[in-house]
């Protein structure tokens, strides 16, 4: 699903003719950003349990062959 976020104030402009255009496409919506104020305040954590970690495959232990040149 895509969502076509439309901002409130251009709302009245905008939505009717974004819901025309995408109208025959059943995997956008169209909808209205009525948020009035954000979820993160300045310095927030955001919860303070977040860890790094490294995502990535650890390497293969041991050597790899030579290859071979022509």
């Amino acid at each position: 699903m895509i969502y076509c976020v439309v901002p409130e104030e251009l709302a009245g402009e905008l939505l009717p003719k974004l819901e025309s255009y995408y109208a025959d496409d059943p995997n956008v919506e169209v909808i209205v950003d009525r948020r009035k104020t954000s979820r993160r305040g300045p310095g927030s954590a955001g919860g303070g349990n977040r860890e790094v970690r490294d995502r990535r495959r650890p390497r293969v232990t041991g050597e790899l062959p030579q290859l071979a040149t022509d």
